[in-house]
């Protein structure tokens, strides 16, 4: 099954690709609500900027995609076979950055599609106050006539980038035959699901799908911060050995007994295909051969993740970062947060007169003014 089906690549083309089709299905949707009756002609043209920004944005990601490959197989030519396991590490080591970052977006799925509906109309309507007659006023009256265009434009670049880096770190350690399979059915899951949601309009059952793929992927994250430790250690011994150390198999002198926590001859996710072990070397990072940096490293990411997950969490329901005084805006934003999740309580306009310039009740919600 590895030698075929990434599980990895297929997790992060699958998260990129939803993300990208949950935008521009909420592009899609606000225009047909609010333009498709009224102003068809408009209506028409938004909706050709939307597929043009889309079209472009994997278009120009393909291209940034090739041009990095050919330079580094150009450039990194004369250096790969002496420094082969610092890259695989490097890359290794970024593609966990990025998986550990976005994976916070997509435990938010539910809440993005207002997040982009409350963008989208900030943009249409613009900041009349904001545009001059300099660069930057001519500037966002440009972002604001094509803002169509440019947001799926964007996304679709970042999302098509972050996911070439990432398939460039995991085909070092995966098959290249591992990899057209999981990109295609990654991007077309992605898609479909996008679509179901768009016309469903419920996030439910999608949101349990998005927490289980989401631990997957930072399992994944785990792994890979692992394995680049492990790396950066196995390129040492290579050149204590002067020479490939992999070479000689899973046995003596494939590995450094002073900084091994454990090694077993056999269950190699490397040697002879991997087999099973490299499906669990792709999802758990398992090795056979584990080092104190690549066991310490492994513990200390997910010490890391939990503490990231507690902080953010503390942040939401408090207003404020731990150890930090909460500010007067960040009381305004609590409040915002719990009239948008329908927890905000129902006050009665008498409650206050805001003539102290401290508190206003209108419409049931408590804001204060500063």
């Amino acid at each position: 099954m590895p030698q075929v089906f990434s599980v990895p690549i297929f997790l992060v083309t699958f998260r990129e690709s939803l993300e990208t089709v949950i935008i521009v299905s909420v592009l899609l949707a606000f225009l047909k609500q609010t333009l498709s009756v009224r102003h068809p002609a408009i209506h028409k043209k938004l909706v050709r900027q939307i597929w043009l920004g889309t079209a472009l944005g994997v278009l120009l990601s393909l291209i940034v995609g090739a041009a990095l490959i050919a330079v580094f197989y150009t450039l990194g030519a004369d250096h790969w076979q002496s420094s082969e396991a610092n890259y695989e590490g490097a890359f290794a080591l970024i593609a966990s950055v990025i998986i550990t970052i976005v994976g916070v977006g997509l435990l938010r799925i539910g809440k993005m599609q207002e997040k982009w509906r409350a963008k989208i109309v900030a943009s249409l309507e613009g900041d009349k106050k904001a545009t001059g007659g300099g660069i930057k006023g001519r500037l966002t009256r440009w972002m604001e006539k094509y803002v169509m265009f440019a947001l799926p434009f964007i996304t679709v670049l970042r999302e098509g980038i972050e996911a070439i880096v990432f398939i460039a770190g995991v085909t070092f350690s995966a098959p290249a035959t591992s990899v057209p399979l999981a990109v295609v059915v990654g991007i077309a899951v992605g898609v479909l699901v996008g679509w179901a949601l768009y016309k469903s309009g419920s996030t439910t059952k999608l949101k349990l799908f998005l927490v289980l793929s989401t631990c997957l992927l930072y399992l994944v994250a785990a792994g890979l911060f692992s394995r680049a430790v492990w790396k950066f250690e196995q390129q040492k011994w290579n050149k204590v050995v002067g020479g490939d150390a992999a070479e000689v198999g899973a046995g003596p002198g494939s590995y450094d007994i002073d900084s091994s926590v454990w090694h077993v001859n056999c269950c190699s996710p490397d040697f002879n295909g991997g087999s099973g072990w490299g499906f669990f070397n792709a999802i758990f990072g398992w090795t056979n051969s584990a080092t104190y940096g690549s066991v310490i490293s492994y513990n200390l990411y997910w010490i890391f993740v939990i503490a990231c997950f507690v902080t953010l969490r503390f942040k939401e329901v408090k207003g404020h970062w731990p150890l930090m005084k909460p500010k007067a805006s960040s009381v305004g934003t609590v409040v915002h947060e719990q009239r948008e999740a329908g927890i905000g309580r129902n006050l009665k306009s008498e409650d206050g007169e805001g003539s102290d310039g401290k508190t206003v009740v209108t419409q049931g919600v408590t804001r204060v003014q500063v």
